[in-house]
């Protein structure tokens, strides 16, 4: 499991690959925290696109994570293009809180408002 961070403006982007599971989300949902922080950024992206498999525990971060952006006033959306991954957020609720788009340009543009 690896996450990267960048930053688009007021956007965070977390970038994830390998497989999000019980083994790695304590320190996923710390990093993706303290990056909030530092970044002092409003809005943040998931992208999965690099995800090969998630568990209820992955869905439990991403859900947690979102909670919290929205008490800080900002927004969240998530890039997946793998249909197995889309199906595991679609079945959990997750597409139900935040959009999904298949591209990070589709996802920027949403999150401004544009």
């Amino acid at each position: 499991m690896d996450i990267k961070f960048t930053n688009r403006g007021s956007t965070l982007i977390a970038a994830f690959s390998g497989e999000l599971d019980h083994h790695f989300a304590e320190y996923v949902r710390n990093k993706i925290e303290r990056e909030v922080i530092k970044a002092t950024t409003r809005d943040v992206i998931f992208d999965l696109t690099g995800l090969s498999f998630m568990d209820s525990s992955g869905i439990g971060v991403l859900v947690g994570r979102y909670a919290n952006i929205r008490k800080l006033g900002g927004k969240a959306a998530i890039i997946c293009s793998n249909g197995r991954i889309r199906k595991i957020l679609e079945i959990s609720g997750v597409l139900k809180l935040m959009p999904v788009y298949s591209e990070l340009n589709d996802a920027l543009r949403a999150l401004s408002g544009a």
